[in-house]
């Protein structure tokens, strides 16, 4: 008899965890409870408690964490600039952790003896999920099913899911996987991995193509308070809100699709299409604003991190000292970063219209070409004499060594 008696299986109503459910429950002979973490996937979420209870769950939760996705995780990715391999958003990379945090604690509540989830044994998801188990349930068991069942494509498991009768909302002329939240959708597998073939227009849902933008363009101004935006066109608005509206203005100009080949945790490169609408106007006008506030090292040193916090998302590595740490230093970072960026939106690209900081450290009168009280040029002589000393010794010596080297021939 099986050790298990209850297990909290993350859950989404897509292909995977449909049959996920029932599966689980007949494998260990268990209850099983599903576990939904709403951080923005919208018209999804619609019956999906009935649809988990007729699948096979004794009871079925739907946790509203979209605020708090916001605040504490897309937020502090902003501030950190953190982009993976200078292309992606994060979109899924954020929202798995808080996720796991939400299910572990249905876990507790439910007194679960395990936790299940439906990722698959090539992705990065699965990692994230177990890495964030282990951190904030270290003692409960977990079942992956991709590492355990006869079960070896998607095919496979629309067949599964036809052969029991459980409703699935993908066919095998579409068996592509898709993941939708707040700050994206991704679309990747199935047909998408032919690199040769370009992605269908259709398949898109927050984006128009550039090509049917407006033929005006759109400005936007946001301001932000220490590195967190608040305000879109001088109107305060909600977390959540505030990400609403500029998924809305920036995919009615054809802002934040990409296509990338991307180099997965585990190893293989793997080709995601993403929209962010979003991500991109809000990392553009952040970046923007700290060009005029950060001084030169901070900044320098600030992008070296950037791309460091980026891969420790990407890799599942939330719940770490390091991430905690690198955040510590962003944070002390954005004390000056307030101010307001206005940027112009236009069939796809994206162009600044304004910067204004607070505590801006640009100065028209430092930076002119004419005459000012700052910056005496007869003072760069000295200044590039000794820069440059290395550069000249380093010559000079090597010169010496050189000629000596010809006479001795």
């Amino acid at each position: 008899m099986s050790e298990i008696k209850k297990v909290v299986v993350a859950y989404s109503g897509g292909l995977d965890t449909s049959i996920i459910l029932s599966w689980v429950k007949k494998r260990y002979d268990c209850e099983v409870v599903a576990c939904c973490v709403d951080v923005g996937q919208g018209s999804e979420l619609k019956g999906l408690n009935e649809k988990a209870k007729q699948t096979g769950a004794l009871n079925s939760y739907i946790i509203d964490a979209k605020k708090e996705f916001v605040t504490d995780y897309i937020y502090p990715a902003i501030r950190a600039n953190a982009l993976y391999e200078n292309k992606y958003y994060l979109g899924t990379a954020l929202a798995r952790p808080l996720i796991a945090k939400k299910i572990a604690d249905v876990v507790k509540k439910e007194k679960a003896d395990a936790v299940c989830h439906g990722a698959t044994g090539k992705g990065n998801d699965q990692v994230r999920f177990e890495l964030a188990f282990k951190a904030l349930i270290p003692n409960t068991k977990i079942i992956a099913p991709w590492r355990e069942w006869e079960i070896k494509s998607r095919e496979d498991a629309i067949d599964y899911a036809d052969k029991n009768h459980i409703s699935i909302p993908v066919t095998k002329a579409k068996p592509y996987s898709s993941d939708a939240n707040l700050w994206h959708v991704s679309y990747e597998g199935g047909i998408l991995e032919d690199l040769s073939k370009e992605y269908d227009e259709s398949m898109f849902k927050m984006t128009v193509s550039p090509q049917k933008a407006p033929d005006r363009p759109t400005y936007v101004s946001i301001s932000f308070d220490g590195g967190t935006p608040f305000a879109v066109n001088g109107e305060k608005i909600e977390p959540v809100e505030l990400i609403e509206k500029l998924n809305e203005v920036a995919g009615a100009n054809g802002i934040g699709r990409m296509d990338i080949v991307e180099n997965r945790l585990v190893g293989i490169k793997s080709r995601g299409i993403y929209e962010s609408p979003a991500a991109v106007v809000l990392y553009a006008a952040h970046e923007e604003l700290e060009s005029v506030t950060l001084d030169r090292d901070t900044l320098h040193f600030k992008q070296c991190l950037s791309a460091k916090y980026a891969e420790l998302a990407y890799y599942g590595l939330w719940f770490s000292p390091l991430r905690e740490a690198i955040d510590a230093f962003v944070n002390d970072t954005q004390k000056y970063v307030t101010g307001d960026i206005k940027l112009k939106l236009y069939k796809g690209t994206i162009t600044t219209s304004s910067r204004y900081g607070k505590y801006s450290l640009y100065s028209e009168k430092l930076a002119t070409f004419g005459e000012d009280e700052f910056y005496n040029h007869k003072d760069a002589e000295g200044f590039i004499n000794l820069w440059g000393l290395p550069v000249k010794v380093q010559a000079i010596l090597r010169n010496k060594i050189k000629q000596k080297a010809e006479l001795d021939r």
